[in-house]
């Protein structure tokens, strides 16, 4: 049975969102960019979904540009549906030893205090996330597993359908009874669920099942910019009735600039706020680098079903957000006109509440 619960705040039925009530006396833009600078720097920044690519010969050396540009916190990637459950375990077991080795830079979370712990103490905090179920080789225990390991959050279909529902650039079945049982699961445990890559209908089901927010954690507005990994509003709407965050990414295919500005993932960001409030826009940039001299678009050649040129993949000439913009991000949100607790929210306090909402400790 699909449970019939309330969970929105109270700017989840608000979609007249007014921007300019801090327009007044904003100041020059000296002035603003040096406010801006300073909202940046003290505020908690959280990138829900960084584009690592799922691998023990990353470089996490790379942490370190999201470290410069302020961030807070970031969820990593270990696996999704192109690679074998076993290489994903491999991943995560070589992502955390590494990092743990590291802890005057890096604090891996289990909760929501942590997150704000590692703020303090100037560090990073990173949890860890699946792209697609079929890392859990359709048995229910491993979301427990994974969860034990510091994953915090699991989408169901990387683009095309498996086991717990339909892919974005597939036809979408909708939750299988596995998928169901998954949800549930995943909040008990205190696993985020997140509709990112998954069908329309599969991720409608979601929002009317769980229990817990819901979330997106790097996706983008079909409304802007018409593309099977974009969602609809309606998505946008039944997310934030969750209590849950879309989390806007900085893909240029995404966006539709090949430039990648800042200002475009702003006016997705803004397109959010206005539609559904404040408290449900975030940031996932979903930012790849190339791991061992393989960049994005070498899989994107290999695998052409799962990244269908229909779509406009394989046009290499889209240049992404990188980390190192989110100041500008800040900026740009103080010049529209947005309260700073607005963009405190934006930045890192809605996905936080969403955490304090549904994360919990691995049981001992």
């Amino acid at each position: 049975m699909e449970r019939q619960v309330t969970r929105g705040s109270s700017s989840t039925h608000s979609s007249c969102f007014n921007r300019s009530v801090n327009q007044e006396g904003a100041g020059t833009t000296t002035e603003i960019t040096a406010r801006a600078a300073a909202l940046h720097a003290e505020s908690l920044v959280w990138d829900d979904h960084s584009g690592f690519e799922p691998n023990p010969l990353a470089d996490l050396d790379q942490l370190e540009r999201w470290s410069a540009s302020g961030v807070d916190y970031l969820s990593i990637n270990v696996g999704y549906d192109v690679i074998s459950w076993q290489e994903t375990v491999r991943t995560l077991a070589d992502f955390r030893v590494r990092l743990e080795r590291r802890p005057e830079r890096y604090l891996l979370a289990e909760t929501a205090d942590d997150v704000l712990r590692a703020q303090a103490e100037g560090r990073m905090a990173v949890t860890f996330d699946l792209e697609g179920m079929d890392a859990l080789n359709d048995d229910l225990s491993m979301v427990a597993f994974y969860h034990r390991l510091g994953v915090r959050q699991m989408l169901f279909a990387y683009n095309l359908n498996n086991s717990c529902g339909g892919g974005c650039h597939d036809v979408d079945i909708g939750l299988t009874q596995f998928g169901r049982d998954v949800i549930d699961e995943m909040n008990r445990v205190g696993m985020v669920v997140d509709g990112s890559h998954s069908g329309h209908r599969t991720t409608m089901e979601a929002m009317a099942r769980s229990s817990q927010p819901v979330i997106f954690s790097h996706s983008n507005p079909a409304a802007l910019t018409p593309h099977g990994r974009n969602i609809r509003d309606d998505q946008i709407r039944a997310c934030a009735a969750t209590g849950g965050v879309i989390g806007l990414n900085g893909i240029g295919l995404f966006l539709g600039d090949r430039q990648g500005r800042t200002e475009s993932l702003f006016r997705r960001i803004d397109h959010v706020v206005q539609l559904v409030g404040p408290d449900h826009a975030g940031i996932g940039l979903d930012y790849y680098f190339p791991v061992a001299g393989v960049g994005f678009g070498d899989f994107v050649a290999q695998l052409p079903r799962i990244w269908p040129a229909s779509e406009g993949y394989g046009t290499n000439d889209y240049r992404n957000v990188e980390p190192e913009q989110l100041p500008e991000l800040t900026g740009l949100m103080l010049r529209a006109g947005y309260p700073d607790e607005t963009v405190r929210g934006v930045l890192g306090l809605n996905f936080l509440r969403v955490a304090r909402a549904v994360w919990k400790p691995t049981a001992s």
